[in-house]
Parts: structure tokens; sequence; C-alpha cells
């Protein structure tokens, strides 16, 4: 039985697909440009072209899979249910999903669908922190409107709750949230990060709507941009509180913002 995993380059895809070739089953990558992912992916992978947002192509990526990783992602509200039913009639037996941060319609399709699944519900990923490196190169600096603590998930962390929900038993119907071992606010990690790279980081902050007109800069609505900024200014006590989940399910602890800097630390090498 292989598993069909979406976003399969990702920021999450690509350590659910490591995790379970790590656990010695077979995976079948769904992918935009399979001769670019080749490169991404590690050996042992099937690379399948197709994108999660055009159901009606999948025919051939779902022949066989008996399980199916789903990450959703802007666009994938309206196509997701469809994407589901088809996935459940084509032999889908297993689903897990990382949700877009509220239960949505391909959250519910997920949950209505009639066979086992698992919602993810990480937290602020560690990889948001990559939004800093251009500016912490070029200038040593940081910008943010808000400095509030976020109790940040490590990507691979995710990966590794979904590969245990796909393969073992025990984990159907569950809502799982998902953090690090730590909350830190912005400066907190500035500091981590300035040791990393042997450099002074500075914090700047800034406005609400500076933070918002710079992420609607990058092709982002307004109203996407008001949401994800607005939960910077709330995040609420599920994003800044440490759960134990990741523990829990994988068996080992969390994985720390210290080691997800040691592992990206030359992305932000300051040019001297």
């Amino acid at each position: 039985m292989t598993t069909l995993v979406t976003g399969a380059t990702g920021n999450t895809g690509r350590h659910v697909v490591a995790e379970l070739l790590r656990r010695g089953e077979p995976v079948r990558a769904l992918t935009r440009d399979p001769a670019a992912a080749a490169g991404k992916l590690p050996a042992g992978v099937e690379l399948v072209a197709g994108t999660h947002h055009e159901p009606a192509t999948l025919d051939t990526a779902l022949d066989g899979a008996g399980r199916l990783h789903l990450t959703v992602t802007t666009g994938l509200a309206e196509v997701g249910p469809e994407l589901v039913r088809r996935a459940v009639a084509a032999g889908v037996r297993r689903i897990t999903v990382v949700w877009g941060g509220w239960v949505g319609p391909v959250e519910q399709a997920v949950a209505d669908s009639g066979v086992e699944w698992t919602r993810l519900e990480p937290q602020e990923f560690m990889s948001n922190t990559l939004t800093w490196a251009g500016s912490i190169r070029a200038e040593g600096v940081v910008r943010e409107p808000y400095d509030f603590p976020s109790a940040l998930v490590h990507e691979a962390d995710i990966g590794a709750v979904a590969a245990v929900a796909l393969l073992d038993d025990g984990h159907a119907g569950r809502a799982y949230n998902l953090t690090g071992p730590e909350a830190l606010t912005p400066r907190e990690r500035i500091s981590l990060l300035s040791r990393a790279v042997d450099s002074d980081i500075a914090f700047m902050p800034i406005t609400h709507e500076q933070a918002v007109d710079r992420l609607m800069a990058t092709g982002v609505s307004r109203a996407d941009a008001e949401y994800v900024i607005g939960w910077y200014a709330t995040p609420g006590d599920s994003a800044t509180t440490v759960d134990d989940t990741v523990e829990r399910v994988i068996g080992r602890p969390a994985r720390t913002f210290t080691q997800w800097v040691a592992e990206h630390a030359e992305r932000f090498k300051i040019s001297r």
C-alpha cells in the first residue's frame, strides 16, 4: 500500500515523504514538476506530476494509494472536498490533513469522508523565520509589528506526526495541536539567531498597517494579510502555550528552535 503525499516539496510535505521512506514505506509524491522535485526529495520516492488543486486530473496519482496526506493551502477550499471524494472512491482508507488554521471545507470533508482521518493543527512553523533572512543578511535587522511569544513547531516534527498517524493504528478521528517545546518571542528568536551567525541582529518595530502592506506586496490579498497579521496581534492560548502532543505521538521530545537554527544558520549569515 502506497501513500500519496500532496505538496510533497513544501515545508511539511517533504518531511512527510522523508519520514515515510525512513520507515521503509512506499511513497508517491505529487508535484507540478517531477524533474525539479527529484533534486529536493530523497531517493526511492515515486514522483507523479499533478496538483491537488485539479482533482479531476489525479486518477493516476490516486490509483493504488491506500493513504493520503493533504496540506490545506490557498485555493484548496473550493476543490478540496472533491479531491477527498475522489480519493475515497479510488480506495484511500486513511487520510492526514494539515489544516489551514481553522476547520474549513477541506478539513470538514476529511472528517466526513467515512475513512480513518487525523487532523494536524500545527501552530506557527519555525520555517516562518526564513522570512527574516533577506533583511538580516542585508541589514542585520528584523522588522515586526509585535513581540508576543509563539510556541513554534519544527516542520520535521509535523512530518513525523503525520507519518505515525498514517502508518499506525490509534489515531483515527483525532485532532492534534502541535507545538514546539518552548514559546519564544521574536526578540528571543533573534537572540538565538545572533549567536548562531555570530553577528548582532536588531529588532525594529513596525506598525500593524506596515506589516499588512508588506505581506500584500508579496501577492497576498488584504483579507488574508489582515488575518495573518491579526493572528500575530492576538495569537491566543493555543499558539503561545507549549503542548506535549508531538512527544506523546512520536515518542521523543519535540525539536527546539535552537536545533532549527543550527540546520538553517547559513541562510542568515550577514555579508561583511
